[in-house]
């Protein structure tokens, strides 16, 4: 979102509120069926199609491959800021990159082992929250101009190479494969029922409603400060211009433990979906501390390192992980069109008329970045 605000300004809002819009319809099916049905995503899937073993096999592979190209994304972004604090706390070269990765896979196995995420996840909730509040604050003191973004919600292309990859990056970081499939584990980890599908649409509206809340703000803040500036955040430590209008090595603080915060708590996810979506295609039970989930949970996190020997990036990286994640959307919203209309397997619960036309605009949406991720990739 940040590279969105930065090269194009409010030109890609359409695609920032079509990705979310989708988001909500997709997470309202996938629930749905889950409800339903009794069984996870992509346990449905593969008992649901004639070819169903093969393909909840390729989105699983396909989504374990995003996510690890997103993982060495994060790791970069974070040790480069970290990197970043440390010369502004020193006045030195700081500590390198290498060394802060390596602190960070080996606490985060640690909290993986002993099972402690959820108390070391508070704490990182609180800078994820002041990650978010930073942005509105700035955002209400660059003030991006409202003509530029009501123009930016009249879809338009604008011109330049990678403009199609970075589109298909915002609908793979928002519309995600992967937020579908897990969406299913959570809800059958819920244990909500029939009884329950308001209350699943009402969690849907708030999670999509609060991802296009922050990606907007996001988007605004670079688009009235990077964009401006004309930079085009092609490096991690041009994000710290995010916060020039406040100025000063507090704001750069703030910026830093922010996205630092809601870097690393998204890395558990990430090195436990291996392991997750195995369960769902299995059928079987998830217990983190199982042997499976740790030696798969410790190849994952290895992959932190990536960034250490590709000769990229980190943001490039990112938007190339998450543009590849666009490419695994039709694999997820084509099944569940299917299975939720099929009346064997949903009774009375079949979509009616309007989530069927959401769910076709949504596979429509999905084949265009789709195609937009391989376009800008074959160049």
């Amino acid at each position: 979102m940040a590279m969105a605000g930065a090269e194009h300004g409010m030109a890609l809002t359409w695609a920032l509120v079509l990705s979310c819009v989708f988001t909500y319809i997709l997470m309202v099916a996938y629930g749905k069926t889950t409800i339903v049905t009794g069984r996870t995503a992509l346990n449905n899937i593969k008992t649901g199609f004639r070819f169903g073993k093969p393909l909840a096999i390729y989105i699983l592979l396909a989504l374990v491959t995003g996510e690890i190209l997103a993982l060495m994304g994060i790791f970069g972004i974070v040790s480069d800021l970290l990197s970043e604090g440390t010369r502004l706390i020193s006045g030195s070269e700081g500590i390198s990159t290498l060394w802060i990765t390596a602190v960070m896979v080996v606490g985060l196995y640690a909290l993986l082992w002993f099972g402690k995420y959820k108390t070391f996840e508070k704490f990182l909730i609180v800078l994820v929250i002041l990650m978010g509040l930073s942005f509105i604050i700035v955002f209400f003191m660059v003030r991006p101009s409202f003509p530029s973004i009501v123009k930016g919600l009249v879809p338009a292309i604008p011109g330049g190479s990678g403009s199609f990859q970075l589109i298909a990056a915002m609908a793979g970081t928002t519309c995600s494969a992967a937020v579908f499939i897990m969406r299913s584990t959570v809800v059958a980890e819920k244990g909500w029922t029939i009884a329950d599908l308001r209350t699943e649409k009402k969690d849907a509206a708030v999670s999509s409603s609060m991802m296009f809340f922050l990606s907007f703000i996001i988007m605004a803040v670079s688009a009235g400060t990077l964009h401006l500036m004309g930079l085009k955040l092609h490096n991690t430590v041009e994000m710290i211009s995010l916060f020039e209008p406040i100025g000063g090595k507090i704001a750069a603080f703030i910026l830093i433990l922010g996205i630092a915060g809601a870097g690393i708590s998204t890395v558990f996810p990430i090195i436990l979906i291996a392991p997750w979506l195995i369960s769902d295609y299995a059928g079987k039970e998830r217990n983190i501390k199982s042997p499976i989930y740790r030696i798969l949970g410790a190849i994952g996190i290895l992959f932190g390192f990536g960034m250490q020997v590709i000769e990229t990036t980190p943001p490039l990286l990112m938007v190339g992980s998450q543009a590849f994640q666009a490419l695994i959307l039709p694999a997820v919203a084509i099944p569940i069109y299917i299975l939720i209309n099929r009346k064997s397997l949903m009774n009375d619960q079949t979509a009616n008329l309007k989530m069927n036309i959401g769910l076709i605009c949504v596979i429509i949406f999905s084949l265009v970045t789709s195609y937009f991720a391989i376009v800008d990739f074959l160049k």
